[in-house]
């Protein structure tokens, strides 16, 4: 019987065959957006478990976990790690349809040549299997990278990080063998200026990271900026930021001052201030971006830790976040045209994860395009609950309406799981298989080496180009 995961998973043309064997397959991988651990990557970190590389912080698992039934204890509480492996083995059966189903059976053949489908009968067996390859050096956090030829990531990283990591990595790993490990600048800790005292204390925390004595709002911006520039310095070619909406108010730097001493003197703002003062860092942040030639992230539209109950036993992202509903369109457009008029708009790539707002972006980037860059502003690639294929689908499919497709920078991860790249090679077959078929229907032309730059664009050199790698 032919495994499951076999050489034409997912493509179901011969035309999508060919372009995914002969044009996608070897490319190497540029993972611009993650959230592995750089002491990890750094340090070549050994696993002592499946459960270890593959079950923990992976929320994706945990809300399948909890959705079929499983008792907490088994999904991040004081259960042995074998009978956590036990449990999520048992759930997989049930995660028919859903992408975990896929991608569980996709990373157990590529880094562990499995081609079983896991369930309750078999997870001893590869209980003891998998602990036995990952005891061997070639199972190492790096070596893992390795075998799925990537060549960069981009790991997710809080403006008050240390760095200490990415430079000992940076200093002890020049060789072109090793992956290149690029930090990214975080700052949304710096704009949680909701509770007064947390804020305090971050703000201390930036102070001390920085040298910087912070005293006012001009103080506080230099003081990011300085933090910004030690990103840059170690190859940050990149900021992230995770919202659930975007703040684009006016602001002048007297109401920002005002503001800034009001929350920092322990007083609470009201909802129209904290939009105000978030709406000028987010301005400063993008700033910074467009000086450095930096690219701008924005993740827009997750409701985070919903079950307050979860959060206060678990703490956060644990699985309990969901897809916001919060307008989109005008303040995007008042963001990206206040940072146009200053001549600070930097490279953009615009993340949603609200469905319903996929032509909004992808028409939205088109209207901030030119410099003579290439795919200035991105329609970024299928989010969290969408980077699975009709989620895929339809993200490229409204590109390929309302912009140029051959110009997107494709697939990210988005993952703390050193097991998780193979959702590249997930994304290139979904590719393949979508341009094959159009191919095949006469919708494009039967011209396979315009169609085969096409994908290779697609999974690797658009990213190259516009990370400038």
């Amino acid at each position: 019987m032919k495994p499951f995961i076999h050489d034409d998973f997912l493509l179901q043309s011969d035309t999508a065959k060919k372009l995914y064997h002969e044009y996608a397959r070897e490319l190497p991988i540029i993972d611009f957006h993650n959230h592995l651990s750089p002491k990890e990557v750094c340090e070549n970190t050994m696993y002592e478990n499946i459960t270890h590389v593959w079950l923990q912080g992976d929320h994706y698992k945990w809300r399948a976990m909890r959705a079929a039934g499983v008792e907490e204890d088994f999904i991040t509480g004081k259960a042995s790690d074998k009978d956590k492996f036990l449990a999520w083995a048992k759930t997989v059966p049930l995660t028919l349809k859903n992408p975990l189903y896929h991608w569980t059976h996709l990373e157990l053949k590529r880094y562990f040549g499995i081609d079983e489908r896991l369930s309750e009968e078999n997870a001893e067996k590869i209980w003891d299997q998998t602990c036995e390859m990952l005891r061997s050096p070639e199972f190492s956090s790096r070596e893992l990278l390795k075998k799925q030829s990537v060549e960069l990531i981009g790991t997710t990283d809080d403006a008050a990080d240390s760095l200490e990591y990415h430079e000992k990595y940076r200093k002890e790993n020049s060789d072109s063998t090793t992956p290149v490990m690029l930090p990214t600048f975080r700052p949304d800790k710096a704009m949680a200026v909701e509770d007064s005292a947390s804020f305090g204390r971050y703000v201390r925390m930036i102070s001390e990271m920085s040298g910087v004595a912070i005293t006012d709002y001009p103080s506080y911006v230099k003081a990011l900026k300085q933090r910004h520039d030690m990103f840059s310095s170690l190859g940050c070619r990149a900021s992230d930021h995770g919202m659930e909406e975007l703040y684009a108010e006016k602001v002048d730097e007297e109401q920002l001052n005002r503001l800034f001493r009001k929350v920092q003197e322990g007083n609470e703002l009201t909802a129209d201030e904290v939009a105000v003062l978030k709406s000028g860092l987010m301005y400063a942040f993008a700033a910074m971006d467009a000086e450095k030639d930096m690219v701008f992230q924005m993740h827009l539209g997750a409701i985070r830790n919903t079950n307050s109950r979860a959060f206060r036993e678990i703490g956060a992202d644990i699985g309990c976040d969901s897809i916001g509903d919060a307008p989109v369109a005008r303040p995007l457009a008042r963001f990206l045209d206040q940072m146009e008029s200053k001549g600070a708009l930097p490279r953009t790539i615009l993340y949603n994860l609200n469905p319903a707002d996929n032509a909004v972006i992808a028409t939205m980037a088109g209207n901030f395009m030119g410099h003579g860059i290439p795919g200035r502003i991105q329609y970024g690639p299928a989010w969290w609950f969408h980077d699975q294929k009709e989620g895929m689908e339809e993200q490229l499919q409204t590109l390929s309406n309302m912009g140029l497709l051959s110009h997107f920078v494709g697939m990210v991860t988005d993952s703390r799981s050193f097991l998780s790249f193979p959702r590249h090679e997930y994304y290139r077959r979904i590719l393949c298989n979508m341009l094959g078929s159009d191919v095949e229907s006469g919708i494009l032309p039967a011209d396979e080496p315009l169609i085969g730059s096409l994908v290779q664009r697609l999974c690797y050199y658009n990213a190259k180009a516009y990370f400038k790698g």
